[in-house]
């Protein structure tokens, strides 16, 4: 029987396969080769009777032990040995957890194989120290050739030195906080150090310097930032040569599963197929209809490289998270002004979704519009009273601050904040203030820190990465956002390692409008990537908008 045959019947699941005047029946005792034929196909290129699979794939293959050898064999050795525990360096100036030390020592055993990987742990676990404690291994073993790069958002730059400060003295550390033309020192003067920090603007704009320089391996911290192929950053860290990189993120995935794809293309070229044959093969068939092959398949591909612990996993002695939303009434003027709004916007987008990836923008600035309205009448046009949302935060404040407690609170919108400081100065209640365009923003947190300044109006773009808030007790989300990712990162500010105390989240929703239709969106975004427990989505689709706009 000509093999061909036998693997396309295996592959196409028939029962039985008729050779001649012979009925096969394809029982049980194909299944070892069936199962291998299907991962086979979905990885690898058929090329008339062959299958070929790269070979930084064919880990995930179900191969029988009689069939490894050569570089498979040495490839599948050197992966069993990430599990293998490395002790925990002498010049490392603080205590792991159990599960800190699990993972700095694969992401030793990651680098001394030449491996990329992705430590994508939740928000507040301690990933920084798991980083470092990995780089002082390397140091004190001899395995740091040439410097290490760290890429991180502008704001975490500093605080990556005063961690290795910190946490590993032994280790020299250079940050670059300026392009060339302001530094007095090139890239190649600091080279003798054994880490670097920079920015994912700097290396952007002089990715040309940074490509000059052998690295003996790289950070992405944040890593969900630089994660749109199509931009010039990403093809700067591409062009960056090294041994191994590492992604760290507490959300690796944010809009779909092709966001970790792309991380995974940055740390281990090849692991995964190209973006073209990774949405034919596994993104499309899992987000549409949750594929099971397909979902088992990728987790087979990713979990040697791939770390993620939860919370509640790892950190039961970390103080509960109380989360409640509260539905706030709006007043009869601003009811009436929202749903009159509502008609006029329901029909200019209902006209554009069409075509809602050439109407992007526009779709986008009706849904800001309504948003803008649910928050606060202010926010569009001229009104001195504050909104209902805010009156239910200084109720809030009135009765928490008295009793000691500190408290954060959230807006996408800066104009918002700004409201709401108002209000504060009115009521005499002193605040701390940060958002992206904060020039002293070591001030504004050490105000907070101190308690010299108890409530902190963060936006929640510039507050979702780079901060520890553990002095906060209650965090105030004011206007939903359909990226629960994003959303979950702010609150971690308060509620990570450190934290003694409960931390109670209260998300704010106006009753009636798009923002209750927005907290529905977000729990069906959590769901779409289960693949790694992650929740998922700032991309809306056509029926995502159509379910906004509902009355």
């Amino acid at each position: 029987m000509p093999l061909p045959v036998l693997y396309a019947a295996l592959v196409g699941g028939q029962p039985y396969l008729e050779f001649g005047d012979i009925l096969i029946k394809l029982g049980a005792e194909f299944d070892q080769l069936r199962a291998l034929l299907r991962e086979a196909a979905m990885l690898g290129r058929i090329r008339g009777k062959t299958i070929s699979v790269p070979t930084p794939q064919a880990h995930a293959l179900s191969l029988p032990d009689d069939l490894l050898e050569g570089i498979l064999a040495d490839r599948l050795s050197r992966l069993d040995r990430l599990a293998e525990p490395v002790a925990v360096p002498q010049g490392l100036e603080g205590t792991l957890r159990p599960y800190q030390v699990s993972g700095f020592s694969w992401l030793a055993r990651l680098a001394e194989a030449r491996y990329g990987g992705i430590l994508a742990d939740d928000m507040g676990l301690g990933k920084t120290i798991q980083i470092l404690a990995a780089l002082a291994h390397l140091k004190e073993t001899e395995q740091l050739a040439g410097p290490v790069l760290i890429v991180a958002p502008t704001s975490v730059v500093s605080t990556w030195a005063n961690e290795a400060a910190r946490f590993t003295p032994g280790l020299t550390v250079r940050t670059v906080d300026a392009t060339r033309k302001k530094r007095r020192i090139g890239l190649a003067e600091m080279a003798g150090a054994d880490i670097i920090v920079t920015s994912y603007t700097l290396l952007r704009l002089e990715g040309d310097e940074y490509g000059d320089i052998q690295w003996t391996g790289l950070v992405l911290d944040e890593a969900q930032a630089v994660k749109n192929p199509r931009t010039v950053g990403y093809r700067a860290i591409m062009s960056l040569d090294r041994e191994w990189a590492f992604a760290v993120t507490g959300t690796p995935v944010e809009n779909t599963i092709g966001d970790l794809a792309a991380l995974f293309a940055l740390v281990s070229p090849g692991l995964l197929p190209g973006s073209e044959r990774f949405a034919e093969k596994f993104r499309r068939p899992i987000e549409r209809t949750g594929d099971p092959a397909a979902r088992a398949l990728l987790r087979k591909l990713t979990k040697p490289f791939l770390m993620r612990r939860r919370k509640d996993d790892v950190a039961r002695d970390l103080p509960e998270k109380v989360s409640t939303v509260l539905t706030v009434p709006m007043d009869e003027a601003h009811e009436r002004r929202y749903i009159k709004q509502l008609e006029r916007e329901r029909q200019e987008v209902l006209g554009l979704i069409r075509d809602p990836d050439g109407n992007r923008i526009s779709i986008l600035a009706s849904l800001t519009r309504l948003r803008r309205l649910a928050i606060d009448p202010g926010l569009l046009e001229a009104r001195k009273t504050p909104a209902a949302k805010t009156e239910v935060l200084m109720e809030h404040l009135q009765s928490l601050l008295p009793s000691g407690h500190q408290v954060l609170v959230f807006s996408q919108f800066t104009s918002y904040l700004a409201r709401i400081a108002e209000q504060l100065e009115k009521e005499k209640i002193p605040y701390a203030y940060l958002d992206g365009a904060t020039r002293n923003r070591d001030r504004a947190i050490d105000s907070f820190k101190s308690g010299q300044n108890p409530v902190f109006l963060i936006s929640l773009k510039a507050g979702g990465v780079g901060l520890t808030l553990i002095e906060a007790d209650y965090v105030f989300v004011m206007d939903p956002w359909w990226n629960p990712a994003a959303e979950e990162q702010a609150i971690d500010r308060a509620h990570r390692i450190g934290q003694d105390k409960h931390v109670h989240v209260y998300r704010l929703a106006s009753a009636g409008t798009i923002e209750e239709k927005v907290l529905a969106l977000q729990e069906r975004k959590r769901k779409l990537a289960g693949f790694i427990d992650e929740g998922a989505g700032s991309q809306i689709s056509a029926d995502d908008i159509r379910a906004l706009l509902e009355a």
